[in-house]
């Protein structure tokens, strides 16, 4: 199958979907006259039904993207998102507004499906070429849409009602895209290839005789257990049933997390993108009660623009940093999540929106760089199965924990707290992961330099217990 045509479906899927002009002026279009709403409406209870929905949804998603081949679920993103933005125009009042955030929690957790389907289409030569190109779509269509509407509410003096119909335009657009892709024929679990298990078990016996050279490596990630290769003849064919892909995937859930490295790197990931997502959920909250959208002209859509490029730039630098993560990864992600937390901390403390929009641009930033490495660190022992379980995993982990933080801390039937208290929070939040990771980092550094304090200890009493035996 060519790889041209569907990577360039993807693309203007990815491209349309994400240019979202009104995205960046969401809560001052719902604070509003067209919609009217109060601030502890949007806050407290409608933006709260995101989490909770993305949290409810993830799981029965990823097992259904993967069991009807992507190309369905495609559809349904673009369908839901189609439906946010047409319930966004012309709905009304609290419970609508509700509705609203579950169909988006609906197309978010649906993301899955853009990011693993070329994988099922393209031969793995090509997957990190076809990988570039959709993760840089999604960027450019982001920055351009943010760039867009903030240049239509500023120079050409545009209403934020029609930022919201420009938005469904494109996702309109979006739409038609993914009708045309082709039909994928196998799957990561459910609809595996022919030669997989042949593959597997070519894999396993490789990995029986690189165990024996390499007496570093704990458990073989990259590889399937040998144990899984003597499963049923049902289990081993390409269409496996649901129980034998929760069997598997229970399997090499016990198997992954048991590496140290890949458990730090994945506890860091979960606990931070449980930050991030609360952090930017809520930073458009935090902008209106600074800059109130009604008195002043807001910059949002230039600071979203800015923070996404130079994230993108800062993930793109990663390759070139000087710094062995195997040694000193912890407490890289120590420095850098106490650099987050005083981003935060500057967001609410001052409440100077100049200082506010600056630290949200380097919060933003700091995190892109350090997914990125925890992506690379993660995926560098995994196979696509594994990793696609693990992201799946650290994902689910993340939005459990930000639906606890929400309900005791944003929701309404929680404590409701106004958001310069939930910023503070955040910002310790931070600063309690720093904290952890600075113990984790010393910890893993103690047990190398004991032994060379005891070479050093031991080298005199050899030297003079050598010095007295030729005596």
């Amino acid at each position: 199958m060519s790889v041209v045509c569907p990577t360039l479906l993807l693309c203007v899927y990815g491209f349309f979907s994400n240019l979202r002009p009104s995205e960046p002026f969401l809560t001052a279009f719902l604070l509003g006259p067209d919609k009217n709403l109060t601030e502890t409406q949007v806050v407290n209870e409608i933006y709260p039904v995101w989490t909770y929905s993305y949290l409810v949804l993830l799981f029965p998603i990823f097992l259904a993207t993967d069991y009807l081949c992507y190309k369905p679920v495609l559809i349904l993103q673009a369908t839901s998102l189609v439906v946010t933005y047409v319930m966004l125009l012309k709905a009304q009042g609290l419970l609508a507004m509700q509705l609203l955030e579950f169909f988006f929690g609906l197309a978010t957790a649906s993301e899955v499906a853009y990011y693993s389907y070329i994988y099922s289409v393209v031969e793995p030569a090509h997957y990190q070429r076809v990988t570039g190109y959709c993760r840089s779509i999604t960027l450019f269509g982001s920055a351009a849409g943010s760039l867009a509407g903030q240049l239509l509410l500023s120079v050409a003096k545009v209403q934020l009602l029609h930022l919201v119909i420009i938005t469904l335009t494109s996702a309109t657009v979006a739409f038609i895209a993914p009708w045309f892709l082709p039909m994928p024929r196998r799957s990561l679990f459910f609809h595996k290839s022919p030669g997989a298990s042949e593959e597997r078990r070519q894999h396993s016996s490789t990995t029986l005789l690189e165990k024996a050279e390499d007496s570093e490596r704990k458990v073989p990630l990259n590889t399937q257990k040998a144990s899984m290769i003597s499963r049923s003849s049902e289990a081993e064919s390409h269409r496996s049933g649901l129980q034998d892909v929760l069997r598997m995937l229970f399997d090499d859930f016990l198997q992954c997390y048991r590496c140290r490295p890949l458990l730090a790197w994945s506890v860091w990931w979960a606990l931070a993108t449980c930050g991030y997502f609360q952090v930017i959920n809520y930073a458009q909250a935090l902008w209106e009660n600074i800059c109130p959208s009604s008195d002043y002209e807001i910059y949002n859509g230039y600071v979203e623009t800015l923070s996404t490029l130079l994230g993108a730039l800062a993930a793109l630098l990663v390759g070139y940093l000087p710094v062995c993560w195997s040694l000193w990864g912890e407490l890289v992600l120590c420095v850098l999540s106490l650099l987050m937390a005083a981003c935060v901390f500057v967001m609410v403390t001052p409440r100077n929106i100049w200082l506010c929009y600056s630290s949200y641009v380097l919060f933003r930033a700091t995190y892109m760089l350090l997914i990125t490495v925890a992506t690379y660190q993660i995926a560098a022992s995994l196979n696509m199965q594994r990793y696609a379980l693990v992201l799946g995993v650290n994902t689910f982990m993340a939005l459990l924990l930000q639906s606890l933080i929400t309900v005791v801390v944003v929701d309404s039937a929680g404590l409701g707290l106004d958001v310069f208290t939930q910023f503070h929070i955040y910002g310790g939040y931070f600063a309690v992961i720093s904290v952890v990771f600075l113990l984790a980092g010393l910890w893993k550094l103690a047990p190398k330099r004991r032994p060379e304090q005891d070479i050093l200890a031991n080298s005199p009493a050899e030297t003079e217990s050598d010095s007295t035996s030729k005596q």
